[in-house]
């Protein structure tokens, strides 16, 4: 018996705007059926005793305080800008 139908594979299918013709329902649904067959076998090891984890190496986040800095000196700032005005970067308007 199958675990996932092809009515559920075009639900899906419909949900993700995705067109597919009968064939490839069959398809989806065999090659499905065959992934939770798959998931529902990792299911029966035994795994009392190990540590749940999000990754396979011993990973942490390094972070750093924010601190405030020392910005560019205007005039190396406006060298790089195609145009400015008044110690200004000026920009094309995108507003009528």
């Amino acid at each position: 018996m199958s675990r996932i139908s092809e009515k559920q594979v075009k639900h899906v299918a419909n949900l993700a705007r995705l067109a597919i013709t009968e064939e490839e329902a069959k398809m989806f649904t065999e090659q499905l059926d065959a992934i939770i067959t798959f998931a529902e076998q990792l299911n029966e090891l035994d795994t009392t005793g190990v540590e749940p984890t999000t990754h396979v190496l011993n990973m942490k986040n390094v972070l750093r305080e924010d601190k405030a800095g020392e910005g560019l000196p205007v005039e190396d700032v406006l060298k790089n800008a195609p145009d400015h005005e008044d110690g200004q970067i000026k920009v094309p308007s995108i507003i009528e």
